[in-house]
């Protein structure tokens, strides 16, 4: 593993003010290291560099002094097309229920909460309540700016909460959510399976390895079990143990209705390939990618692929209904994308034409958004079956 701040050749150096940011961040993690003992799960470290009030990546996400602009391109920013499918599948789902609330857990820039309210509108199928879960201040601040901006007329649907919310019929959206929760990192030693954790190295910090506790090494063992042979020693990835209590949590706030979640990752069976021996970790800064967690704590954004099959294993557990999986080009045109994106593709306005054309291939093409990522449904109380997933669903993989 590079030692902090090796990432940064040919990158941009942070500004002084986010350097001190960065700097007060480490001295918390620093801080917690020490009263543990000189040692934290990898997991641990994730969960402060990303979410530590008013320091983490995401929790200062919304200071215009620490971000020139997102550190990665999400759907809902290459055109509003994509919320207008899924707010066509949200409505599908509150027609059924007969009304109830849109919740998206996770809500970003807040771009995609406006998109999708202003086409319930379009289609007179409003929810009672849009709720988003954002603890971060900044961040509630940013997205309530976008919302005001885009559909002054229905910010008072908008609701930000702290926690889950009561009991409520509705759809759960998240975009890009679960590649961002902190996961566990392991790998094969000599003698079973290692857990990786932080530690205080020359300034910054660095990895160290322990025999995995008792809950990592059962959850290794499944994957072996569920792969049909043993992973090689030296083989290093990620577990993701927070998908549980999320889903526990989730189910007990949704009475009826759909979860709908988009990202990036696999089905088990590619997750843990022979070639994926250094795992799924990445770490974003400057629009740039690189491999030091460690670089800039607070500046770096930190991710780890999704694991379709875990999620589908949590979900259904929580007692949730699996709907479909399917990558997102499929979802986007069972949920009609060429028919809304019609009008611009056959506008007079060349350029209308031109923007709409690139959106839908930046949105569907394999080698673009349209393979890389996937969409997975579940349910709970429902009747029909998303129309989402009608065109290719491959809930057979998982």
């Amino acid at each position: 593993m590079m030692s902090s701040h090796d990432a940064d050749e040919g990158m941009p150096t942070p500004s002084a003010e986010a350097q001190q940011h960065s700097a007060r961040l480490a001295e918390v993690i620093r801080a917690e290291i020490e009263a543990a003992g000189g040692m934290i799960p990898f997991r641990r470290y994730m969960e402060l560099a990303l979410y530590a009030p008013g320091l983490g990546y995401y929790a200062a996400a919304g200071s215009d002094q620490l971000t020139e602009a997102a550190d990665f391109i999400t759907a809902p920013s290459v055109s509003p097309l994509f919320a207008r499918c899924v707010a066509r599948q949200c409505a599908e789902v509150l027609q059924e229920l007969g009304g109830g609330d849109v919740f998206e857990p996770g809500a970003g820039s807040g771009v995609l909460a406006a998109e999708i309210l202003a086409e319930l509108d379009r289609l007179e199928a409003l929810p009672g309540r849009y709720r988003i879960l954002e603890p971060s201040p900044a961040l509630q601040d940013a997205q309530r700016r976008i919302i005001e901006q885009k559909v002054p007329a229905l910010s008072d649907r908008v609701e930000w909460l702290h926690a889950w919310p009561e009991a409520f019929n509705g759809v759960v959206v998240a975009n890009e959510l679960l590649d961002a929760l902190p996961v566990e990192g392991f790998r094969i030693g000599e003698r079973g399976p290692e857990q990786r954790c932080t530690v205080v190295d020359r300034g910054g910090f660095a990895d160290s390895w322990r025999p995995a506790p008792d809950e990592l090494a059962r959850e290794t063992a499944h994957i072996e079990a569920d792969l049909g042979y043993p992973l090689p020693q030296g083989y290093a990835s990620e577990i993701q143990t927070a998908y549980g209590g999320w889903f526990d949590g989730l189910a007990g706030s949704l009475r009826r209705g759909a979860v709908l979640l988009i990202d990036y990752g696999y089905v088990r069976s590619e997750y843990y390939l022979p070639e994926r021996h250094m795992g799924t970790l990445v770490c974003t800064r400057a629009h740039r990618a690189h491999d030091d967690p460690y670089d800039w704590p607070g500046l770096d954004d930190i991710t780890a692929f999704v694991d379709f099959t875990a999620v589908t294993e949590a979900a259904t557990a929580a007692g949730f209904e699996l709907e479909g999986f399917t990558p997102q080009a499929q979802f986007l045109f069972a949920t009609g994308l060429e028919s809304i994106a019609e009008s611009a593709l056959t506008s007079e306005d060349e350029r209308e034409r031109m923007l709409a054309s690139q959106a839908i291939k930046r949105l569907t093409l394999p080698g673009e958004m349209g393979e890389k990522f996937n969409v997975i449904g579940f349910s709970k109380g429902l009747e029909r079956t998303l129309v989402g997933f009608s065109q290719r669903d491959l809930s057979r993989r998982l």
